[in-house]
């Protein structure tokens, strides 16, 4: 059966990326379909409940929580903000050692500062030069790198944003190179040392990036959605429906039609055909290279982005429903071990634990959900899935983070009433996503200019086709694969000779 969408245009995927591109088309004029595998919108940006629980999948934070602040009109245009609730947190997270010292990550850099001068005497001097860097960049405007498409940039516009780059190019080399843990390194304080890797949530994020997310959250820009992830997709999913855009979901596509090395729609898995003047991939990258179209249109220097030289973020998340109210503890502390444990065929040194009692909607009445996420290898869960085995491992690794938490919260044991464990496959099988990546390329001081410059969104020999998303944007987080969306509507709008609209609410206006 073949559909005809008319002028139109096909998105494949209805994560943040595909809703956000969805939308800004519809504010355009064009005529849009999504076709999503799974039966909710979102991607990777989802919760799921069991039992009375919602587990939270993915944010964390969210830049543009405040008005005026960056990022924040993108969330106004696709209807998320004013309405949306934000719980701003004065601390990051802790991380403490089995003696009980412990550094906490500070938002606001006066306390940071004195708190890690407390700790370390010694290192007052590369405290100092940290904190002021906290300071500099609550005046970055992180939004620059994603305003305006770079196929789109003239010399004029490269000089444009140069000039507002300027007064941050020193903190953006210095800072920018160095991961967490080669910070950590320079640090005279044992304690320190141990714990600086950590403070970021994993040791090779670049400590610009941090050093950014502490400064947002300092002027309350980077705060987390109540309700969670899935009621903050849901909403700009409910944006693009009101735009006119059609959904469909549990409608995987198998290919992506090509004429005369033009791609004219897609065909699903049904053998149903939808035909359209473009078609923008909002899903996984490897498999929209190797699968959705040929690989003869796939340039080398592009497949070896998949080559396995850059890092990738596979998980494993161990979520827990429990008959205790947490709000009294941190929400969120790695625990340096004494000793390592063993999980999923890895030494582990630390265990970073979390719990969502300042979101009340996520758990019943006087009841907690506790979350510990950790790094794993895909290939470990890969060889086990599909055998008994692959359940009994989650069963067991499960039971080994939970007697570890027994020793943090005691009786821990006795309060549990769900357990819930999601592996990179279950991460694969939901979303499609690379070795179950959680946010395409990890952003790591290796992977910072890409994210910096974007991956490719066309390919050379294939006219109409466009990729966005988080594997053409290394780092992968929601306001940029949101600004992804809405760069690559911009761009067909300019091929289009039309001037681009971005339109905001009519309740939102009058709030």
């Amino acid at each position: 059966m073949k559909h005809k969408c008319g002028d139109a245009i096909v998105i494949i995927g209805a994560g943040i990326a595909g809703l956000a591109a969805g939308c800004y088309a519809q504010m355009n004029g064009y005529q849009t379909q999504i076709f999503e595998m799974h039966d909710r919108p979102g991607g990777l940006c989802t919760a799921w409940q069991r039992q009375g629980f919602v587990f939270d999948g993915c944010i964390h934070y969210l830049f543009g929580s405040a008005r005026g602040q960056p990022f924040y009109q993108l969330w106004e245009e696709l209807g998320v903000v004013p309405q949306q609730q934000f719980v701003h947190h004065d601390e990051l997270l802790r991380v403490s050692e089995p003696d009980g010292k412990t550094l906490i990550v500070y938002s606001n850099p006066d306390l940071l500062e004195q708190h890690l001068k407390e700790l370390s005497p010694l290192d007052r001097r590369l405290i100092s030069d940290f904190c002021m860097g906290i300071r500099t960049f609550t005046r970055f405007d992180l939004s620059l790198l994603q305003q305006q498409p770079k196929a789109l940039m003239q010399l004029g516009d490269w000089g444009k944003l140069a000039r507002k780059m300027l007064p941050f190019v020193c903190p953006l080399a210095r800072w920018g190179n160095l991961s967490a843990a080669d910070f950590a390194e320079k640090f005279q304080d044992p304690f320190l040392r141990r714990a600086i890797p950590q403070m970021f949530g994993w040791e090779d994020i670049p400590v610009m990036v941090g050093m950014s997310l502490l400064a947002y959250m300092h002027t309350k820009n980077a705060g987390f959605p109540l309700g969670g992830s899935l009621q903050f997709a849901e909403k700009i999913a409910d944006r693009y429906l009101e735009l006119g855009g059609e959904i469909h979901y549990e409608s995987q596509v198998e290919k992506i039609v090509i004429e005369k090395h033009q791609a004219i729609g897609v065909r699903l898995y049904n053998n149903e055909e939808c035909y359209a003047d473009r078609v923008i991939s909002a899903c996984d990258g490897h498999n929209t290279l190797f699968s959705l179209i040929d690989r003869q249109y796939v340039p080398r220097e592009i497949q070896r982005y998949y080559d396995g030289h850059l890092p990738i973020h596979s998980q494993l998340q161990v979520s827990l429903g429990v008959n205790r109210d947490l709000s009294a503890e941190p929400h969120w502390t790695t625990h340096l071990l004494a000793e390592p444990v063993v999980i999923a065929g890895e030494e582990r040194y630390e265990i970073g634990v979390k719990h969502y009692c300042f979101d009340p909607s996520l758990a019943p009445q006087e009841k907690s959900v506790l979350m510990v996420v950790l790094t794993t290898n895909y290939e470990y869960w890969q060889r086990i899935y599909g055998r008994s085995i692959y359940d009994a491992e989650e069963i067991q690794e499960s039971q080994i983070l939970i007697d570890i938490l027994e020793r943090f919260y005691p009786g821990i044991k006795d309060d549990i009433e769900f357990i819930d464990v999601a592996t990179p496959l279950t991460y694969e099988r939901y979303t499609g996503n690379w070795q179950g990546s959680s946010c395409g390329w990890l952003l790591t001081k290796q992977t910072l200019p890409l994210s910096i410059k974007g991956l490719p969104k066309t390919l050379p020999n294939l006219r109409n086709f466009y990729a966005i998303g988080q594997w053409v944007e290394p780092g992968g987080s929601v306001p940029v694969v949101a600004m992804s969306g809405r760069n690559i509507i911009q761009q067909i709008c300019r091929e289009d000779n039309r001037i681009f609209r971005a339109t905001i609410p009519i309740f939102t206006q009058r709030i």
